[in-house]
């Protein structure tokens, strides 16, 4: 065990200079996203179609709400035979809805497609863009910050998030 402790200790105190070269930088990508027009613009493009789809999502759930308010004030005078179409035609509207949300906002839903099309060639831009900055500056790392990743500490002299923007402005 204390030969196991020594080892690492000795593999720390090894590796210390060859980390202590090693040049970090950071970015913020949503600050970045947020300076570039072609990102604001993709985010007005599926803003605008996310507002369309919820129009017409409220139209299907108006159209359930007045299927079921007439059935409810009518379901007393229906024949058998018609009542259950009437449960039919709730029952088809709901699983409408359901599809219609699941097409268009489930997992694999346009919605993220459309996302993935507009932003890819802006994302694209972004990571090329990185990687310049990050050649020219020596960098061996670059960092998002605004990602899941929790940095404790950060030397704004590192921040690499407005070249980036310089860089892109260049393009």
């Amino acid at each position: 065990m204390k030969q196991k402790f020594a080892l690492i200790i000795f593999l720390l105190v090894a590796a210390f200079p060859i980390l202590s070269q090693q040049k970090i930088g950071y970015i913020d990508s949503k600050v970045i996203l947020d300076n570039l027009q072609d990102a604001k613009d993709a985010q007005t493009n599926l803003d605008n179609l996310v507002l369309k789809w919820k129009g017409e999502l409220q139209g299907l759930n108006d159209s359930l709400a007045f299927l079921k308010d007439d059935y409810e004030k009518k379901k007393l005078i229906l024949t058998e035979k018609v009542r259950q179409q009437k449960e039919e035609e709730i029952k088809t509207m709901e699983k409408r809805i359901s599809d219609f949300r699941l097409t268009k906002f489930g997992e694999n839903g346009e919605y993220f497609q459309k996302q993935n099309e507009l932003m890819k060639p802006v994302q694209d831009r972004m990571f090329k863009a990185i990687q310049d900055v990050a050649k020219e500056g020596g960098y061996d790392f670059v960092i998002d910050r605004s990602s899941q990743l929790l940095l404790l500490y950060m030397n704004d002299k590192y921040d690499l998030t407005q070249k980036v923007i310089r860089k892109l402005e260049e393009q």
